[in-house]
């Protein structure tokens, strides 16, 4: 009498927590990578951190030290793009304007960041009376008008950059909390939260270990955006010349500066004005491809 062949096991190995996040990780960069619009924003970005990090280096002349002799004078050879009132290469103080449009677009958003992380934490997670308080301040500050917060603030204290840093980041931070507040309410009832939660985990450990890198996402897409808003509204400060004061090379200060002779030196204002419209699309072009990298249902028809 034979006896039937036994057929032969596969066991199917579970997937760890690990592999997954490789696997996300690896799914999103290749949908990143297949947006055009995102790596040209990436570009962008680079190139100008890149012009920031090293303008001692790329810059041929000294952003402050003016040459009366060399006047106005317009792209070549000398000055590539050009040299403004005083006979500075405009050159050289776009690479270090640069400087200061990217750490207060970056610093000011860490500002804002850090607040709504904090505050949108404790809404979504408390509720209650609380995420009522949080929510209604956040309400008054939606309702407060950004510039004219930000003249009414350089007014009252001194124009310097870490005033401009924390007038900015005050301002940034309300649309950071009711992102980071709808985060939270969509996980925290997640099985891997309330397993935490029956193990006895205390709540700083769930906000911050198991609710809040799963929740980062959508607030890095933001902080991209308000990355070129910062940079946007030091920009029109600075135009109105309650931003970064001369002689120190500022973007916005220069495309003012420079309107006065549009008709006799129109590069004075020109780009100055295209380098801010550049960062400004970069940024936005990166955030718009992060947003399409970890929601790949936006590109679904």
């Amino acid at each position: 009498m034979t006896t039937a062949a036994r057929p032969t096991e596969n066991p199917v190995r579970p997937v760890t927590l690990q592999e997954t996040r490789i696997s996300n990780r690896r799914r999103f960069w290749r949908a990143f990578r297949r947006n055009r619009v995102a790596v040209a924003g990436l570009i962008i970005v680079s190139l100008m951190a890149l012009g920031a990090i090293f303008a001692p280096v790329i810059a041929p002349y000294d952003p402050i030290e003016p040459h009366y002799t060399a006047r106005l004078q317009p792209p070549g050879p000398e000055f590539l793009l050009g040299s403004d009132e005083l006979g500075r290469d405009l050159l050289s103080r776009l690479l270090y304007g640069a400087r200061i449009s990217l750490v207060i677009g970056f610093v000011a958003q860490g500002v804002a960041i850090s607040i709504g992380i904090v505050l949108g934490l404790i809404a979504g997670w408390y509720g209650g009376w609380i995420d009522d308080l949080i929510m209604r301040i956040t309400d008054i500050f939606f309702a407060i008008p950004g510039l004219m917060f930000l003249i009414v603030w350089v007014t009252i204290f001194e124009p310097s950059p870490v005033s401009i840093f924390l007038a900015l980041g005050l301002i940034s931070w309300p649309s950071n909390v009711r992102m980071m507040r709808g985060q939270v309410l969509s996980v925290k009832d997640l099985d891997y939260v309330l397993s935490a939660r029956a193990l006895g985990a205390s709540t700083p450990r769930i906000l911050f270990i198991h609710i809040l890198p799963n929740a980062i996402g959508p607030m890095v897409v933001l902080a991209s955006l308000g990355v070129a808003g910062v940079i946007l509204s030091e920009s029109i400060l600075s135009f109105l010349g309650l931003g970064i004061q001369i002689p120190t090379p500022s973007w916005g200060t220069m495309v003012n500066t420079g309107k006065a002779y549009m008709t006799t030196a129109w590069w004075y204002s020109v780009f100055p004005g295209l380098v801010i419209m550049l960062t400004v699309l970069g940024f936005n072009f990166l955030g718009d491809g992060l947003l399409d990298a970890l929601q790949p249902s936006r590109n679904t028809r």
